[in-house]
């Protein structure tokens, strides 16, 4: 667990995927950048020789799940949702 104050340069991910996120989850790829912008909680989990991490952020109101990987100074946005019960004690342990 880190509590992460990112300093991205900028946001990527695959349209395709964005559109099926906000089918899937009502969460626009964009506002989950925004989410990031912001401190949050972060767990970091390598997959396979990818590293990914779960960021659980405010977003008006509301947290959310957002998984995402480092791309250089960037970050590439996997999956946004949000966040559940588990992960928003987490997050309120830290940020309350």
């Amino acid at each position: 667990m880190i509590v992460d104050e990112p300093q991205f340069t900028g946001f990527e991910w695959d349209d395709n995927k964005c559109q099926s996120n906000i089918r899937k989850h009502d969460i626009d790829f964009v506002d989950a950048a925004h989410a990031l912008q912001r401190p949050h909680y972060a767990i970091v989990s390598p997959r396979g020789s990818e590293l990914r991490i779960l960021a659980i952020c405010p977003d008006s109101g509301k947290l959310l799940s957002i998984v995402y990987t480092p791309r250089g100074s960037a970050a590439r946005i996997i999956s946004a949702r949000k966040a559940n019960r588990s992960e928003r004690r987490k997050y309120k342990a830290v940020f309350d």
